[in-house]
């Protein structure tokens, strides 16, 4: 006899673990290496696969495929793990796939995010907390997507970008660069448009805090300085307001350059 909230028809594997509190849908998989979290809710027709760690009170909607193998031609079957963390919201039809040994190994989801239907997270992605991806947006293999960030619907991001913190991107972008913290970026490729100052606003950041991330924006994208130049100036702006550090790290953290704006 199953337990209470979980369905008869679905399928635990003996080795799965499943907390307290816990409602699993008809049809569902639950395979081995799986561990659910107390109060999680999982939807009818889900397969979920381990090695996978799912934190408290997530829910999960149908059809969604959470923990799979990566495609990645070079994945040849090692074990590799997903870890998602608490209070997230994954809508229909969402795929997240696990890690491979050839980068960390692991695929990781923060907390209190909302994964809208039928987005994509591809293999050893790092994505932080409060992020937002809209209907079918996706991102590839090796990406990290910082918290708070938003992303709109059908957005596509290749392998190994940045997408920083409290950024924007449009819906239907092709994000080829990465995205600076706080940027708002949009296009097909996608270019900087301006600073996310709706998403800060809404977050609460104070007016002075937004004013120095004004100054910053101008002195790297309108001032016409070399990048190196331009950071070189921000130096003191650095030491006077964490944001601002956040915004310049994740120009020097970039690996494949970062969104310019469009050329008039």
């Amino acid at each position: 006899m199953s337990e209470p909230g979980i369905h008869p028809s679905c399928i635990i594997d003996p080795e799965a673990a499943v907390g307290e509190g816990v409602e699993i849908g008809p049809w569902t998989i639950v395979g081995s290496g799986v561990k659910i979290g107390d109060g999680c809710k999982i939807g009818s027709h889900v397969v979920l696969r381990g090695p996978t760690r799912i934190g408290k009170n997530n829910k999960i909607y149908q059809f969604s495929s959470i923990g799979e193998d990566t495609p990645a031609i070079a994945y040849t079957g090692e074990s590799t793990t997903l870890l998602i963390g608490d209070n997230n919201i994954i809508r229909e039809g969402v795929t997240i796939h696990r890690g491979m040994q050839q980068h960390n190994g692991e695929t990781i989801i923060g907390s209190n995010n909302l994964l809208m239907a039928y987005v994509h997270i591809g293999h050893d992605c790092v994505v932080g907390d409060h992020v937002i991806m809209a209907n079918n947006s996706s991102v590839s293999g090796h990406c990290n997507v910082g918290d708070y960030a938003n992303i709109g619907g059908y957005a596509g991001v290749p392998q190994f970008r940045n997408i920083g913190a409290y950024t924007h991107i449009a819906g239907l972008s092709l994000v080829l660069k990465d995205v600076p913290a706080f940027i708002t970026a949009g296009g097909h490729p996608a270019s900087a448009i301006g600073l996310n100052l709706e998403g800060m606003k809404r977050r609460g950041l104070d007016q002075s805090v937004i004013d120095a991330l004004k100054q910053a924006y101008k002195v790297v994208y309108r001032s016409g300085l070399l990048l190196s130049k331009a950071l070189e100036q921000l130096d003191e702006s650095v030491a006077l307001c964490p944001e601002v550090a956040i915004f310049v790290q994740s120009i020097r953290d970039s690996q494949w350059g970062i969104v310019r704006s469009r050329s008039k």
